[in-house]
């Protein structure tokens, strides 16, 4: 039985700002009403396969555990990363949970932030490579290229198999644009998705036998992890200890067995905004646009608001994308230069890089909607059934006002309930946690006073929920 792995992981900061190291890309809705994690799983639906193992950053558990409880989709579980170790130790801890029971199923290696719009000619792709894995090989999914690209890496073809795939005489690193031409020009050249497909045991045999050292590693840091509701979690000192490498690196350029697919599906790792551009629907002036926008004498342009109006007039070629705490303006020829910005922020320090000023927990959000030099201000919503937990803070007092649904507030050992239009006060040093107990969000304006008012300023009293 096929097992799809879903790799989840990953920043993508070149489309900052609305990816962010905590809220990457894979978790957003970018071309459609589900967010990238979902429709990998989605385009899925026509090939016959076992519920999918993801494997994510531990930081991002709760996101994908919530996104997929959102759309039914079933998992075979959620193996967390404490660290990125790029995709060959990622994909070896896919292999050897796969094979835990005794099982040895073919494993669909997928990124979480691709888009393919092909996805009849996807589907019969994965059933021409699951040919070549049954046969023991290792199988690569090339795209036909449509353009010079230069920000993909090559696959040179080499002899021809029986069915749709060939031989891979070489894997090829970016090339430059003239070279890229020539590739184009050749035919013989494809672009590496970056999808893979073989079974479990060759896998593991092939990178066994050229980084020993990365197998030995993530066996350790499996054998020694714990099953915590969906999630599985690595022993975090072995893994340290696990060198980083790519599957490419590690076994695909080494192994005498692997093969290309050739896949010709409307494929994109969007990876950059005149990428998205490029794939996204578009007005008969070639501008794609999202959100409150208006136009005037604009034309090729990317256009995202996700909070304000924007107002365009007399652009070409430009993106331009708003988001509650930060707006890019940038030239589509120029996109890839994004990763700099991200690049300052985290030198200065500076919240946008790591984190959107909504913020998603297991229990609900909350998003900063005023602050000065002592106080702050948020607007809180806690899901229903959901609870935060009982914590302390040393250093500020709470005031908060329900706006919709109740509010059963934990004091101490007391509780007490507030309803709409009535409000109650923590004062500092108090333990205290705010629970959902109705059917409906409940809507809280939380106004914090103090000296320190930073996330820091936390004492965890109890883990009967999850906390800012």
């Amino acid at each position: 039985m096929l097992l799809p792995v879903i790799m989840a992981g990953g920043s993508g900061t070149r489309l900052w700002p609305l990816s962010r190291t905590l809220y990457p890309k894979q978790f957003l809705s970018l071309n459609s009403s589900m967010t990238m994690l979902q429709e990998t799983l989605r385009r899925l639906e026509k090939v016959q396969h076992s519920p999918a193992l993801v494997i994510c950053n531990e930081s991002h558990r709760f996101i994908v555990a919530e996104q997929l409880r959102k759309e039914g989709l079933q998992h075979s579980g959620i193996l967390l990363e404490p660290d990125g170790r790029n995709t060959a130790p990622a994909v070896a801890l896919a292999a050897l949970q796969a094979i835990a029971d005794g099982d040895d199923p073919i494993l669909l290696v997928l990124a979480a932030d691709h888009e393919i719009q092909d996805e009849e000619n996807f589907t019969l792709a994965i059933g021409e490579a699951e040919k070549f894995a049954n046969q023991g090989k290792l199988v690569t999914f090339g795209i036909i290229p449509t353009s010079p690209e230069t920000g993909y890496g090559y696959i040179k073809t080499g002899e021809k198999l029986n069915g749709d795939g060939y031989r891979v005489a070489a894997f090829i690193e970016k090339p430059e644009l003239t070279l890229a031409k020539e590739y184009l020009t050749d035919g013989g050249y494809l672009w590496n998705s970056g999808m893979f497909m073989f079974k479990a045991s060759v896998f593991l045999e092939e990178l066994g036998r050229f980084r020993p050292d990365i197998l030995s590693a993530c066996k350790k840091s499996l054998a020694n992890s714990k099953q915590d509701l969906d999630f599985i979690r690595l022993d975090n000192n072995e893994f340290q200890c696990c060198p980083e490498d790519s599957i490419d690196y590690a076994v695909m350029e080494n192994t005498a067995e692997a093969v290309v697919v050739p896949l010709d599906a409307k494929w994109s790792d969007v990876g950059s905004w005149s990428a998205l551009w490029e794939i996204s629907p578009k007005d008969k002036d070639g501008n794609a646009i999202r959100g409150d926008v208006l136009l005037q004498n604009a034309s090729g342009s990317y256009l995202y608001s996700q909070h304000r109006l924007i107002g365009v007039v007399g652009v070409k070629d430009l993106v331009v994308v708003e988001t509650k705490d930060a707006v890019l303006v940038a030239h589509k020829d120029s996109v890839q230069q994004v990763k700099s910005i991200v690049a300052q922020l985290k030198e200065k320090n500076r919240s946008e890089y790591l984190q959107h000023r909504e913020i998603f927990r297991p229990w609900g959000s909350h998003d900063t909607i005023a602050e000065g030099q002592r106080y702050q201000v948020k607007h809180v919503i806690v899901m229903p059934g959901q609870i935060t937990a009982k914590q302390i803070h040393y250093h500020r007092t709470e005031h908060w006002v329900v706006v919709s649904g109740t509010a059963k507030v934990h004091f101490e050992d007391k509780t007490c309930l507030v309803s709409e239009n009535e409000s109650t006060y923590i004062p500092v040093g108090v333990p205290h946690a705010i629970e959902n107990p109705g059917k409906i969000p409940l809507e809280i304006i939380e106004v914090r006073s103090g000296v320190y008012l930073e996330e820091d300023d936390v004492v965890r009293v109890s883990s009967s929920g999850v906390g800012y």
